[in-house]
């Protein structure tokens, strides 16, 4: 069985994020930029059942500015086989991202993709489910825990009400949770290997999909800050400034 993997070069966690002084967007220069740890997880999935002897082969991409290899080279140090990069300076949007994604799927025709539920910095949340609607496969969001079988997939599933477990048909799209798995830290001798592993870079028009940006970006702005909480001598007081203060009362 192939898996595909798809992973996301974003600012990292630890790093507080900026916006930039004219509202354009977020400040990413002299930024410590990492995968995305929705991804991460995906891959990590991935790389446990190769090692279960139910994967043959895990392919990851990434879509981006040709830093993105320095992800995909992490990528495959995990335990990925091979790379892909498909290289662009474009602003790259969900949808877009999706249907570069549908096009090396069914360039590379894996049996199973595995991707993050989003990604930290849009948190769009959009790209696993438009890409399964575009290949017409099933899909299951959210995922807390895979199991494949011989022609399917049985997965638990995060939901507001706790956990469902489905059972997809495969080739399928599959969505990872935090709670599926804890990813692996990077040895050096992996990172000496990944070195050697094949990266192939493909642009936009090779695989036949316009990514222009449907949707424009007017102003980015930070969230307003909250103000300091006061401390209160009795519930008398407390009344009063529900009342009177804040007005809820």
């Amino acid at each position: 069985m192939k898996i595909l993997v798809s992973v996301k070069r974003v600012v990292d966690f630890n790093v507080k994020v900026r916006v930039k002084a004219d509202g354009t967007g977020v400040e990413t220069a002299n930024v410590k930029m990492s995968m995305n740890p929705f991804d991460e997880i995906a891959l990590e999935e991935a790389v446990r059942l190769k090692e279960a002897g139910v994967a043959t082969e895990i392919v990851v991409v990434s879509c981006g500015v040709q830093a993105c290899q320095e992800t995909l080279r992490t990528a495959l140090a995990i335990g990925a086989d091979r790379a892909i990069l498909v290289n662009t300076d474009a602003e790259l949007q969900p949808l877009a991202v999706a249907k570069l994604l549908k096009a090396v799927s069914e360039r590379e025709k894996p049996q199973l993709v595995i991707m993050g539920k989003q990604a930290i910095d849009d948190d769009a949340n959009q790209t696993g489910q438009m890409l399964a609607a575009l290949l017409g496969w099933p899909q299951a969001t959210f995922a807390s825990k895979i199991r494949l079988e011989a022609d399917r997939a049985v997965v638990t599933r995060e939901v507001d009400g706790g956990l469902e477990t489905d059972a997809i048909k495969l080739p399928a799209v599959v969505t990872t949770d935090l709670r599926l798995n804890e990813p692996r830290y990077v040895t050096l001798p992996n990172i000496m290997k990944a070195k050697k592993k094949a990266l192939e870079v493909l642009t936009p028009d090779a695989l036949g999909v316009d990514v222009t940006p449907r949707l424009t970006t007017l102003k980015v702005v930070e969230p307003a800050k909250r103000k300091a909480g006061v401390k209160v001598a009795d519930a008398k007081a407390l009344v009063d400034k529900l009342r009177n203060d804040a007005k809820v009362i």
